[in-house]
């Protein structure tokens, strides 16, 4: 394929603030990942609304698929209670990928939960763990887990530990269980199961929180995409990490996304895609294995990736992030998370194989403001660079304004690839190269 050169993005940026200069590490330097995983980036689906986005939903197929790797009478709704059978099983065999799937702990029918577990075991070969409940830092005494009783962190570390024995037991199976599946870190956290977990309990296949940076009600968008407070934010999530570490499990965000219920008025817009690139690979950085961003109730949902007849923003930034990890073995940081201007270096082997750049400057209208990022240490003569840039940080793609990843955009309602791929060569001299990235822009530098 033919590629085209872009420049016309540098136009009606206005002048210049001071240059930002990145030695490139000729290989992993200390503050660098661990080995990344194959698939870091996925997609969780509330557990009603899954059958529906398999089969009703025409975008789901292509864009799992992209990146490389159900539905209710008002679209407001989410039932209550529900029941479901094996064909939700089947349906979930047929996934392409490996499966995390949810089962009750809240309704304290332990014989029900062990007996969808055995089905799932049997029927789901592509399944990767099993979650026994979801957040239980929000169960009460009325619920009929805590019988009446005050629902402690001791008490759910005691529920989560009686479970897994009798769910894994009955199954005669081990590194099966997504323990944890905390939202946030606060009363209950994985810093404090780990600490009661014996030895590792052979039932744990890793650890699981949730994470949404900010509330639906109160979201700020200049906030949520902030280089620096990003870092602020997932800061906690370190102990957390480390806990997992220290019991030799991985730990996953098993749900996340940009803010609580659905989505804020921030969610759906490009400045969301930008966060979710930063936010991913801070994340990894900070250790964990995987991110799994929350596809809600189609038809009511900010921030999802995709529906049925509209891309969603935010996809432009997992396929953004997806295209930067690509093979990659490590990555590190190149700056000090403390300005909105970040850097990364990404490493195949022991080589430097790709940078990173991002301006987290909140631009929305008016002349564009830039910054300058110079690279030293780069070998090749030439690099070759892609844009993730929409009009402004508020772009939406239902209101007109489409994200593009060099120069290409998603089709609504299908999900396929359109338009030309645009890549722009750069010389390098004396090692030494320099971009000018837009305030809500980032740009992937391939050395």
């Amino acid at each position: 394929m033919a590629l085209a050169v872009r420049s016309a993005w540098l136009l009606g940026h206005i002048a210049l603030v001071s240059a930002l200069t990145f030695p490139i590490p000729g290989k992993p330097p200390s503050n660098a990942s661990s080995q990344l995983p194959a698939s870091p980036i996925g997609v969780s689906f509330e557990f009603f609304a899954y059958p529906a986005y398999l089969e009703d939903v025409d975008a789901t197929e292509t864009c799992l698929e992209n990146l490389e790797q159900l539905t209710v009478s008002n679209s407001g709704d989410a039932p209550t209670s529900l029941t479901f059978g094996p064909p939700l099983l089947s349906l979930a065999a047929e996934y392409g990928g490996s499966v995390i799937l949810g089962l009750n702990r809240r309704l304290d029918n332990i014989s029900n939960t062990i007996a969808a577990a055995t089905l799932a075991k049997s029927r789901i070969t592509n399944l990767y763990s099993i979650e026994l409940g979801n957040e239980p830092n929000f169960y009460t005494s009325s619920d009929p887990i805590a019988d009446d009783k005050d629902w402690t962190a001791a008490a759910d570390y005691a529920s989560q530990l009686a479970w897994q024995d009798a769910v894994c037991g009955n199954l005669s199976t081990s590194d099966v269980i997504s323990a944890g599946v905390y939202f946030g870190t606060s009363p209950m956290s994985l810093v404090g199961l780990t600490a009661v977990e014996s030895d590792a309990n052979d039932y744990v296949k890793d650890y699981c929180s949730h994470n949404y940076p900010q509330s639906a009600g109160t979201a700020n968008l200049s906030s949520l995409m902030s280089h620096s407070e990003i870092a602020s934010q997932i800061q906690p999530y370190a102990a957390e990490i480390s806990a997992a570490a220290n019991e030799g499990k991985a730990h996953i965000f098993g749900e996340t996304n940009s803010a609580t219920g659905g989505g804020g008025g921030i969610s759906p817009t490009f400045g969301a895609a930008l966060w979710l690139v930063d936010y991913v690979m801070q994340s990894l950085i900070l250790g964990t294995e995987a991110l799994y961003f929350h596809q809600g109730t189609i038809g009511n949902c900010q921030y999802c990736f995709w529906g049925k007849y509209d891309m969603g923003a935010p996809y432009y930034g997992a396929y953004f992030a997806a295209m930067a990890l690509a093979g990659a073995d490590y990555i590190a940081p190149l700056d000090d998370q403390t300005t909105a201007y970040a850097a990364y270096a990404i490493y195949k082997s022991d080589a430097p194989v790709k940078v990173l750049l991002y301006n987290s400057d909140y631009y929305s209208s008016g002349a564009r403001p830039t910054q300058t990022f110079t690279l030293t240490g780069i070998s090749a003569s030439t690099v070759t660079t892609k844009l993730l840039t929409a009009p402004h940080a508020t772009s939406r793609v239902d209101y007109g304004d489409n994200p593009t990843v060099a120069g290409q955009t998603f089709t609504n309602g299908t999900c396929t690839i359109q338009g030309t791929l645009e890549e722009q060569t750069t010389t390098v001299s004396g090692g030494e190269v320099s971009f000018t990235v837009g305030a809500s822009e980032a740009l992937l530098v391939y050395l």
